[in-house]
């Protein structure tokens, strides 16, 4: 039934902040969409922005994502760039179960407080 996820929202303090930090920290590209609406993109995959209550139909809070992203660089090369990015780690590296099998996760939070985990596969 199911094919793929096409798109996520995230439900944020400060869009632009966000749109900031998912670009500088995760290389993600800023569209702006739907009457200004931001987002961004990495493959074919797109994560929205919201301001709280922007949607009446979504009851999220700010701050209640967590989100597991899959690179194409290494591990190491990851926990270095957030290193340089002065991104705290708040777990990692360690082994975890994937998708598709195992992976090796590092975690950090956004700054709304969404978990990120940015984890590679073996």
């Amino acid at each position: 039934m199911i094919s793929h996820i096409d798109h996520i929202v995230l439900t944020v303090s400060d869009i632009e902040q966000s749109v900031s930090f998912y670009k500088r920290v995760l290389h993600m590209q800023e569209v702006t969409f739907a009457n200004g609406r931001k987002a961004v993109t990495f493959g074919k995959q797109k994560i929205n922005f919201q301001l709280l209550g922007q949607e009446p139909r979504n009851k999220a809070r700010v701050g209640a994502g967590d989100l597991c992203l899959i690179s194409h660089w290494p591990l190491a090369d990851v926990v270095q760039h957030l290193n340089a990015e002065n991104v705290q780690i708040v777990e990692g590296p360690v082994q975890k179960s994937g998708a598709v099998g195992a992976i090796q996760s590092v975690y950090f939070l956004d700054p709304d407080s969404n978990l990120i985990e940015v984890s590679v596969y073996e």
